[in-house]
């Protein structure tokens, strides 16, 4: 949460992961089914909430352009996804002591 906003969720990490594999925000899109301008606006959201940079993009030209996702846009999903798998190491304790409650 920033702002009282979301921040980042799981839909917007696969996009930064999609991103840094695709070098691109169009590809990224075009893989996860959604359009180019709904992955814009989720980058611009997540740059703006966190105050820095987790995706910049690449002049276009003959080559074509580009999108890379910034050292802090993978330490965001690096940080994201350890925090999933803590989440996910407490929910299978608190099952394994809840059914020691119950049965």
């Amino acid at each position: 949460m920033a702002d009282d906003e979301s921040l980042v969720g799981p839909g917007r990490i696969e996009l930064l992961e999609t991103i840094a594999e695709t070098g691109s925000i169009r590809q990224a899109a075009l893989r996860m089914g959604m359009s180019y301008r709904a992955a814009w606006n989720a980058v611009d959201a997540m740059n703006k909430r966190t105050g820095k940079v987790l995706v910049t993009r690449l002049a276009g030209g003959r080559a074509g352009g580009g999108a890379v996702v910034t050292e802090a846009g993978l330490k965001l999903i690096k940080a994201f996804r350890a925090s999933e798998k803590r989440h996910a190491a407490y929910l299978l304790k608190l099952n394994a002591r809840l059914a020691e409650l119950i049965g």
